[in-house]
């Protein structure tokens, strides 16, 4: 049986997913169609039910639970994981309503995460994450969120965090940070479901044992990467959470989609739809 599986290139999701789609566990007789593509793409595409199968940002969750179910293994959350918002100088919080921010997507958990500590900010420009730094180098924004590697590699550029999202969530919540999460198809036959999350458990759990070794698959998708940012960026953001969500891990989802709720009532034109 064939699934479309999509997931993106950057270094925790190719760790994890490496031995599934390469075939270095025993797949049970499941083929997949891969798709690497950067996470906000795949949002848009969950919200267009495109995928069998798919890596998205929990805070576009709420919006495709009609289409999509939870998967518990694979996905990415924790303590100290989440974006930060930096820029070329310092700027006082109370200032940060006023600035031109850059988002990395409008359907992002960052884009949660900032909206629930800056809810009166408006002048916000949505790109690719990859993109986050160089509109704040350049001077196009005057602040941004980044995520990802480049949460390793702002310091060198010059910049400065002005406030880490992460832990303003977890000051509020006391719950570690769900970040990105795998989906199932609804419709489809749902021990399918269950069989497709055991076999992720499975690559991961391989992926583990041979730990320090980088697999070629996640050396091919990173390659401006230095090693050391691919092996802090599978550290960061790939543990026992993604293993099994747990009572933690389901209820820090429960709280994100209450904050959904809330941050999408405050407003009659709310951030995360079109």
């Amino acid at each position: 049986m064939k699934f479309s599986l999509g997931f993106s290139p950057c270094p925790n999701d190719t760790f994890i997913f490496d031995a599934l789609v390469n075939k270095k566990i025993d797949t049970e007789g499941m083929e997949f169609d891969l798709f690497l593509e950067d996470v906000e793409t795949l949002n848009q595409w969950a919200m267009q039910g495109r995928l069998d199968i798919s890596k998205i940002s929990y805070g576009v969750l709420p919006l495709v639970l009609s289409q999509y179910e939870l998967l518990d293994a694979g996905g990415a959350l924790g303590k100290g994981v989440g974006p930060l918002l930096i820029s070329r100088k310092p700027i006082p919080l109370t200032a940060i309503n006023d600035c031109r921010i850059a988002i990395p997507g409008r359907r992002t958990t960052a884009h949660l995460l900032f909206s629930l500590a800056f809810p009166e900010a408006r002048q916000k420009e949505f790109m690719v994450f990859s993109g986050v730094e160089e509109a704040v180098l350049s001077g196009a924004v005057d602040c941004g969120v980044i995520i990802h590697e480049n949460r390793f590699t702002y310091q060198q550029k010059g910049l400065v965090k002005i406030v880490d999202l992460g832990e303003f969530w977890e000051l509020e919540t006391g719950a570690p940070i769900p970040l990105g999460g795998i989906v199932f198809k609804k419709g489809l036959d749902p021990a399918l479901a269950n069989k497709i999350n055991q076999l992720i458990r499975k690559s991961l759990e391989y992926a583990f044992s041979n730990y320090p070794e980088l697999p070629e698959f996640v050396r091919s998708h990173a390659q401006e990467m230095d090693e050391w940012v691919m092996r802090q960026h599978i550290d960061l953001y790939v543990n026992n959470y993604s293993l099994t969500l747990g009572p933690e891990g389901e209820k820090a989802i429960e709280i994100l989609l209450q904050t959904y709720e809330r941050v999408h009532a405050g407003s009659h034109d709310s951030p995360f739809i079109s």
